[in-house]
């Protein structure tokens, strides 16, 4: 008797034993799904390695190298890494029987003592362990797609913000020159005008030009600072680390743009949102079918016991405890379960037609941001020197005048921070195109 009742004590051990904890806590699987998406290896840890964000910040941020920055360092991913490793304490407790009952007695009595002893298992959660289990994994998948889905949207927000405080930088050094050239002009007008050869109307012209110029500077070092923030926040950085130094111009336009393919399938198939809405719905459905198996039995526990009463043989058997659906019957679990179910697959359907919608909307802008930086590179700022060198000669041949001459200086002011902000926003799209086939959507920077 003493076999079959060790034997089922040791089966009990043996599956409770065997949830554990994987080596790294899914951060592998993250990182994999993260570097097929940001276009460049996606290293992932619980901790910041410091010797390697020196060995990046050393030298001026590339796009690359800011993304690697943020993801190493990132407070709010460590976050998102924190709860991979909830969710996985989870799956592994989904692994685990409930702790045994033990329950003595003893009563004493005129005729001697009798003593109950009382051994008990959650026979249900036995059970049902292997579908809370395949629930918890579905679940434990999902945090793995979310986390990899903040990473991919931490990216692609780094990337905007590298692209924002690169152009600011470079606007904000194209405007030193502009007051530097305002500047020599006030002080030459000012000279002009004290000889005779240039009136007080042209003189005040000349130096309201150059106020415009210093207050111009002045917002562009207020917004390169803005932008430089921006992007501190995001790679986590403080302390000395801000110091890090930034190119001091945007990459060039590409020569001409790769073909988009099939973007709307490939969205589908490679967007995280997309795939954590279908994982949900088969964990949904998982845990629908429990809650109709558990509906009527909740509660039942089984366990070996035995009674001894001096003077008496020892009497051994078994009790058995079980719920009684008296007064519920579980239909109230099972409509939420059904009513979630519904939900996810309403929810899955909806983030799908977004998803598609959000990918056409992003090429859409990735064309026209393309063809306008070039337009602006190729036209715009060239004619701008073509109509200021005229407007120079004709100034210099008494044929044009001071009005002239300053009003043509500030149209190609704004012609070539028109160009910035074209070449700029080109990135920012090509960005957010790739958020959208690759990612998860937008919405990081709402997380800031």
């Amino acid at each position: 008797m003493a076999y079959p009742k060790m034997s089922a004590l040791a089966l009990a051990l043996l599956l409770s034993g065997c949830a554990s904890f994987s080596q790294d806590g899914g951060l592998q699987d993250v990182s994999a799904l993260a570097s097929a998406r940001v276009g460049q290896p996606a290293t992932l840890a619980r901790e910041a390695d410091y010797a390697q964000l020196t060995q990046l910040l050393s030298q001026p941020l590339s796009a690359d190298s800011a993304v690697q920055i943020a993801l190493l360092n990132n407070r709010s991913l460590k976050i998102a890494l924190a709860e991979l490793g909830a969710s996985e304490a989870d799956l592994v407790q989904a692994g685990r029987l409930r702790n045994p009952g033990l329950s003595f007695g003893r009563v004493h009595g005129g005729d001697g003592n009798e003593i109950d002893r009382s051994v008990s298992f959650d026979l249900a959660g036995l059970l049902t362990m292997p579908m809370r289990v395949k629930i918890e994994k579905g679940r434990f998948e999902q945090a793995k797609l979310q986390a990899a889905s903040s990473a991919v949207q931490l990216a692609a927000e780094t990337r905007r913000a590298y692209f924002t405080a690169v152009a600011a930088v470079q606007t904000e050094k194209f405007m030193q020159q502009a007051r530097v050239s305002a500047e020599a002009g006030a002080e030459l007008a000012g000279r002009m005008q004290q000889v005779g050869n240039w009136s007080r109307l042209d003189q005040a012209r000349q130096q309201v030009f150059y106020a415009d110029a210093v207050s111009e500077l002045a917002r562009a070092q207020h917004q390169a600072t803005v932008a430089r923030e921006r992007l501190t926040r995001l790679l986590g950085l403080w302390g000395t680390q801000t110091s890090f130094s930034l190119p001091d111009r945007l990459p060039d336009l590409p020569a001409k743009l790769p073909e988009a393919g099939n973007i709307e399938a490939q969205a589908m198939e490679q967007r995280l949102d997309v795939q954590m809405g279908k994982i949900d719905v088969h964990a949904t459905a998982d845990a629908l079918g429990l809650s109709k198996v558990t509906s009527l039995v909740n509660v039942l526990d089984a366990g070996y016991t035995n009674k001894s009463v001096n003077g008496a043989p020892r009497e051994n058997g078994y009790e058995v405890a079980l719920e009684l659906p008296l007064f519920d019957w579980g239909t109230a679990r099972n409509a939420k379960a059904q009513a979630l179910y519904e939900q996810s697959l309403h929810r899955t359907a909806d983030t799908a037609i977004r998803a598609r919608s959000e990918v056409r909307e992003a090429y859409s802008g990735y064309r026209t941001a393309y063809d306008l930086a070039r337009h602006y590179r190729d036209e715009v700022v060239p004619l701008r020197k073509t109509i200021s060198h005229e407007v120079l000669l004709r100034y210099n041949g008494m044929l044009a005048s001071v009005f002239e001459l300053l009003a043509d200086a500030r149209e190609q002011v704004m012609s070539v921070n028109r160009a910035i902000e074209a070449q700029r926003d080109f990135w920012i799209a090509q960005t957010e195109l790739q958020a959208a086939i690759n990612g998860a959507g937008s919405g990081y920077a709402n997380k800031e």
